[in-house]
């Protein structure tokens, strides 16, 4: 995966909370440390995110995006 962000943090999925339009993602990116990211649920289903699945936090100005290596 290549993004021009360069704050990018790998991470495992620990929850994923589902709405109408919009899931939260919580990564732990270190013990005891998580990010959570809002996202669509489109995307969760792009990415295959799935509790367990290694995934990545990137850090651009006041966003987190989530991405995952295929």
């Amino acid at each position: 995966m290549k993004v021009s962000a360069r704050n990018t943090l790998p991470g495992t999925v620990r929850k994923i909370k589902a709405g109408a339009v919009n899931a939260e993602v919580t990564l732990e990116v270190a013990s005891g440390i998580r990010i959570v990211s809002t996202i669509t649920v489109d995307a969760v289903k792009t990415l295959r995110l799935k509790s367990g699945k290694i995934a990545y936090a990137v850090i651009k100005a006041s966003d987190v995006i989530i991405g995952v290596d295929d």
